[in-house]
């Protein structure tokens, strides 16, 4: 028979539940294919979304080399930047300077967020978590709400008077206002990542650890620690892969001056300081809207580096795991 006998088992008689199953099902067979496909869709959309944006990047910023003529080794090495604004060209495109003066801000960033968001996390697990989630974890949560622009507008009416009165500068405009006001804004993430990994360390090894005689900072420090390392490590990359990629906060402190710092109390520029503030000035096609377009793809692929040491230190991670 096509149909489904059920037995009641008040009445002992029979009734054929299948057509109604069957039309049931028939019912959610539109609905079903409809979320299916949307679900599809959108998984292959995010895929094809940053191969369309790399490949983008990768037509415009190579013009630098193969339309107007200039090295690899004249962009990365070279510090004078002179790009001509026009299609001509003939103009310089060392980019040395932004490209140094990123990796001193981001830098000093990592130093000074990575202690107290470390100690942060630590805290909020191990040491008070309830105190720590009831008022440390929305702190943090904050933290990330805030738009980078107040970040920058804090830093340019507090943080620069600050370091100028202090270090009795001309201008508080520096690498370490730049360094701070990063610090301040990649702490979240650093922090949340961090205490999730410490989270995800197994019960069973602080209480073998503590049936041993280990004290609690011994616990911390010699298994949750060496235990969380990659979840850690992890948020410090992405961290440092948000402190490359902002551009407002950092413009707005770090002073846009075209010459290698020569201390942190120096004023300098950097890849997205640059890019943010020439890319709308600069003509469509011309050699110096090209340079920054090169700058914009060293950015991407920078961020590729950073993804692809997640994956590997993700990875050794799980190596580690299966090996214990």
């Amino acid at each position: 028979m096509n149909n489904v006998e059920t037995i009641d088992r008040s009445t002992g008689r029979g009734s054929s539940a299948g057509p109604m199953i069957r039309a049931r099902d028939i019912g959610n067979f539109p609905k079903e294919h409809v979320w299916n496909g949307f679900v599809k869709g959108a998984g292959i959309f995010m895929i094809i979304l940053p191969i369309a944006i790399g490949i983008f990047l990768f037509i415009k910023g190579c013009g630098t080399f193969t339309t107007y003529g200039h090295s690899i080794t004249e962009f990365l090495f070279s510090a004078d930047w002179n790009p001509a604004d026009d299609s001509a060209g003939g103009g310089t495109v060392g980019a040395a300077v932004y490209i140094v003066g990123s990796l001193y801000t981001c830098g000093l960033a990592l130093l000074i967020a990575v202690p107290f968001s470390l100690a942060a996390a630590i805290f909020m697990t191990e040491i008070a978590p309830v105190l720590g989630n009831r008022f440390l974890k929305p702190a943090v949560e904050i933290f990330v709400g805030i738009p980078s622009v107040v970040y920058g507008w804090i830093g340019l009416t507090i943080l620069i008077p600050f370091l100028k009165a202090v270090f009795h500068l001309n201008q508080g405009f520096s690498v370490l206002a730049a360094g701070i006001v990063l610090a301040v804004m990649i702490f979240p993430s650093i922090t949340t990542l961090s205490a999730d990994a410490i989270r995800g360390v197994s019960m069973d090894c602080r209480k073998g650890a503590y049936g041993m005689g280990a004290t609690r900072w011994q616990v911390i420090y010699q298994i949750v620690l060496p235990a969380a390392k990659p979840g850690v490590l992890t948020g410090i990359i992405l961290g440092l892969a948000r402190a490359f990629g902002e551009a407002l906060a950092v413009a707005m402190v770090i002073g846009k001056t075209r010459a290698f710092p020569k201390s942190i109390l120096s004023a300098t520029s950097n890849l997205t300081s640059a890019i943010a503030s020439d890319m709308g000035g600069a003509m469509e096609g011309g050699e110096y809207n090209t340079a920054l377009w090169t700058m914009a793809l060293l950015l991407f692929l920078i961020s590729l580096l950073f993804i692809f040491i997640v994956h590997q230190i993700g990875k050794h991670g799980e190596t580690e795991n299966a090996a214990k």
